[in-house]
């Protein structure tokens, strides 16, 4: 069977207790590449340009053109997309491999599932059960769209592998709270760039509905603490976010305000 040739593909900013080990667990791969944001405070581009095959630096605007960026310095045929806090094992290498050298496989792209290791504890369910995105795929038959929680628009079909990637995310409460603060923005941002419009629901009842889903529907209460930790603060993110669209709506309907009097006032006045 011919050797496939995998880019693995990195974005991060401010991982360097991360990308080291993640780096490591993707030797296998043909080439590495890391793409580390421009405004990382710590080792995270030092650590890249000991370990990886390709770095370069870029100012962070979202998450699908970080990654799209990344593809467009890989040589591989095939693309595989990886977090920095997440592990490749050699299960999932050796299965990745063996697919993309089968002679017989007909698809463009693999769905991947994520094992999560959730504030120090291993988690099987509160939704993470439900994590099986597509990172894998044909060079030539994908890119990423969406400011944040991309996804891979592909032509052509999709398997799914066996093997799990390994995330050890949110080690700890700050975590998680810093990452609240940084999604909620980007999909505040999201929201009314489609010109979604603010709905009260969002702010009083979705945040009340997401902890009911992920911790009863989803069985978070069976990883014990931490899962309605978990749950709780995911409730929290929805809440945030509802925050911060209504701010940018507001926003938004202040400018159409304002621009609206604006003819009015250079109409009275002199053409300047």
């Amino acid at each position: 069977m011919a050797e496939p040739r995998v880019s693995v593909l990195i974005v991060a900013r401010n991982e360097a207790d991360n990308l080291a080990d993640c780096l490591r667990a993707t030797r296998w791969a043909f080439e590495r590449i890391v793409v580390v944001d421009a405004s990382s405070r710590d080792a995270t581009l030092d650590i890249a340009l000991a370990e990886a095959d390709k770095v370069a630096v870029r100012v962070f605007d979202d998450f699908a053109t970080q990654r799209n960026f990344a593809m467009a310095l890989a040589t591989g045929d095939w693309v595989f997309a990886v977090d920095a806090d997440e592990r490749s094992t050699p299960g999932l290498a050796a299965e990745i491999r063996r697919s993309l050298a089968d002679p017989h496989n007909v698809h463009r792209g693999f769905r991947v599932p994520i094992r999560s290791f959730v504030l120090g504890r291993r988690f099987r369910f509160s939704g993470t059960q439900c994590d099986l995105p597509l990172r894998l795929f044909r060079r030539d038959s994908g890119c990423w769209t969406g400011l944040v929680h991309e996804t891979v628009a592909l032509n052509g079909s999709v398997g799914t592998l066996s093997w799990a990637l390994e995330h050890h995310t949110l080690p700890d409460t700050r975590t998680f709270l810093a990452k609240i603060n940084d999604y909620t923005t980007l999909e505040a941002k999201e929201l009314a760039r489609r010109g979604q419009p603010f709905r009260w629901i969002d702010l009083v009842v979705r945040p009340v509905w997401v902890f009911m889903k992920l911790y009863f529907y989803k069985q978070g209460f069976r990883d014990g603490l931490e899962g309605f930790m978990f749950c709780a603060l995911s409730g929290v993110s929805a809440f945030v976010r509802a925050c911060k669209h209504r701010e940018l709506a507001g926003m938004s309907r202040t400018t159409e305000t304002t621009s609206g009097r604006r003819p009015g006032r250079l109409s009275m006045g002199s053409a300047a």
